[in-house]
């Protein structure tokens, strides 16, 4: 593999460069999706559970040492508690917008090194052509053995360029389906939640987190 990679010559370096920062990426955004994701059936049963037996305070701390975009948004709507159904859904929508942009964070990063890599290799096949026409002009023949050199220099940038962008491209797509499905759960918890966050007002008379 070292020798195929010093074969491909000087636009391997970049290559292998992106492929470094793509991964680092990946393993960030790996880790971070990773501690998002909780049980959403479960934690809503939870807060629900102390939203009625404890009261809000009680559902918001437990909301604030539970990880993820759904303790977040949660969380914004009990806080809202007690000042109506408009700044409730508020609330909750302007949590969501920002959770989502966590869980999209440095996306733009792997999609950069997916478009960046092909081109690279790309590059790289063009100067090696350059580099098989020049060994030939300066041969004055067209033998195999002259122009390989420069062939396989072509077709390794090529190659390595598009490897890197397909290992790259799955994990994105694989992040894509993890943030999709969670934010899905938090669309559909938070609906949930508004009704039972009104259903609690109407039953303790307007009480809530915020007036008491």
């Amino acid at each position: 593999m070292v020798d195929l990679f010093l074969q491909g010559g000087p636009f391997m370096w970049p290559i292998l460069i992106v492929f470094i920062i793509g991964i680092t990426f990946v393993i960030e955004r790996a880790i971070s999706l990773s501690l998002s994701t909780v049980n959403t059936k479960k934690f809503v049963i939870s807060v629900n559970k102390k939203l009625h037996d404890e009261g809000p305070e009680a559902a918001m701390e437990l909301c604030a040492s539970t990880r993820g975009p759904v303790a977040s948004v949660f969380h914004a709507g009990l806080m809202r508690l007690g000042r109506g159904v408009d700044a409730v859904e508020k609330g909750i929508m302007n949590a969501g917008s920002i959770e989502l942009a966590f869980l999209e964070k440095n996306l733009v990063w792997l999609a950069t090194v997916i478009a960046i890599a092909p081109m690279l290799g790309f590059t790289g096949t063009v100067s090696g052509m350059i580099s098989a026409f020049q060994d030939i002009a300066a041969a004055n023949d067209i033998t195999p053995s002259i122009v390989a050199s420069g062939i396989s220099e072509a077709l390794l940038t090529t190659l390595f360029g598009l490897v890197v962008a397909i290992i790259i491209q799955f994990f994105n797509n694989l992040f894509v389906s993890v943030i999709d499905k969670t934010v899905a759960d938090m669309q559909e918890s938070s609906v949930e939640f508004v009704d039972t966050l009104m259903a609690y007002q109407q039953e303790h008379g307007g009480e809530g987190a915020t007036n008491k």
